[in-house]
């Protein structure tokens, strides 16, 4: 008893001096995205549609998959310990699956499902049996579509994946580098639906040797050891706010396509986070002389800057090009995710409400109508 609480002031008192210069450290040695690069990337894995046989991108057409699909991402379970981020969010999650899979939806798992940076596959395997389970009645339907990450890139290069993934899912099953969903309209016309992780063009995915030795080595154990939680959307906030600003400015770029990613843990719908909506919807009020609205925009304002104070001054002026599901490691339990379903698209939230995971939508906008948006607005070139 009397070690366990000299245990617990020590890892207090280290918290309290380490996790910031700790926490700068990792992200700057694990993350730094390339313009140029990210563009490259995203451009040659995109035309990889045109290869009816192509191992990197899944093609689907909504019309085909019950025109039902849910895009998460970002789930970094772990092996519920201090450094497992999924833990907290693991009931929300499981509801979430029966709902999708009682429901029919189609399931795009967009990367970094597993942090296997901190830890080895077969300890995620024995602490996520239940989990693992559930997205098994996805793979039974046909219904299940699995993206690496940068952090879970073991999918993509080592040579027991097989083996790996007949002990999980009783099968094996391809694993992509993104996934296109085509969206049919009449009179010929049709929407793309571009998914992929979001880390290309980020050094930490392109053999930045150094910062894997550090997350594995150094920052992992001391993470685990401190409890602190960095997969939020206020860590590393300018790396992920440029890394976001470069994903739009390529969807941007593009003719009849939308882009949605995972990556920053950051959502984002119609190119815009809540933040810069709510800026939107303050100017329309003000605009409207509507006093009541103002008030309570301008009182929600500073508790959304505590989570994500960056705001991109284009906001009214942006293509609604660019998609974001978010994370599924909310501090809060909460996890985000992008439903595509009866001709919307959707950015949705399972929360705790008294205890229990809840949905709700937060955002959404008819396909059609987002399709007429991106054709009607000028097509930007760079």
């Amino acid at each position: 008893m009397i070690f366990s609480g000299l245990l617990r002031s020590i890892r207090k008192a280290l918290r309290f001096v380490l996790e910031k210069p700790v926490t700068w450290l990792a992200g700057k040695v694990s993350s730094a995205p390339d313009k140029n690069s990210v563009m490259k990337a995203l451009t040659e894995l995109f035309d990889e549609y045109t290869n009816p046989k192509s191992r990197k991108l899944k093609r689907l057409n909504l019309n085909e998959i019950n025109q039902r699909i849910i895009i998460f991402s970002d789930q970094h379970r772990g092996a519920r310990n201090g450094a497992d981020n999924f833990a907290v969010c693991e009931n929300s999650y499981l509801t979430a699956l029966d709902y999708y899979n009682k429901e029919k939806f189609y399931y795009v798992n967009l990367g970094d499902c597993e942090e296997l940076w901190e830890n080895t596959l077969f300890t995620i395997v024995k602490y996520n049996e239940t989990v693992f389970e559930k997205e098994k009645l996805f793979i039974s339907r046909d219904a299940y579509c699995k993206v690496f990450g940068n952090h879970d890139l073991f999918w993509d290069n080592d040579p027991l994946v097989p083996v790996w993934l007949k002990k999980i899912y009783g099968k094996v099953i391809r694993i992509y580098t993104g996934v296109l969903i085509r969206v049919d309209f009449s009179m010929g016309k049709h929407l793309n639906i571009f998914c992929t992780h979001g880390h290309q063009g980020d050094k930490q995915s392109d053999g930045n040797a150094f910062s894997k030795w550090f997350v594995s080595y150094v920052w992992g154990p001391l993470q685990n050891f401190l409890e602190i939680n960095t997969n939020n959307p206020s860590a590393n906030d300018n790396l992920k706010t440029l890394h976001n600003m470069y994903m739009y400015d390529w969807s941007a770029a593009q003719e009849n396509t939308v882009l949605v990613t995972g990556h920053t843990h950051q959502p984002v719908f119609n190119s815009l986070t809540h933040l810069e909506r709510l800026y939107q919807q303050l100017k329309k009020a003000r605009t409207l002389n509507d006093a009541d609205a103002q008030k309570k925009i301008e009182a929600e304002i500073p508790r959304r800057k505590r989570e994500y104070d960056f705001v991109n001054q284009s906001f009214d002026t942006m293509r609604p090009t660019y998609f974001n599901s978010g994370c599924c490691c909310f501090e809060d339990g909460t996890i985000t995710g992008i439903e595509i379903s009866d001709g919307f698209i959707r950015l949705i939230k399972w929360s705790l409400v008294n205890g229990k995971p809840e949905r709700a939508v937060a955002e959404e906008e008819k396909l059609e109508s987002l399709a007429e948006m991106i054709g009607n607005s000028t097509q930007i070139k760079y």
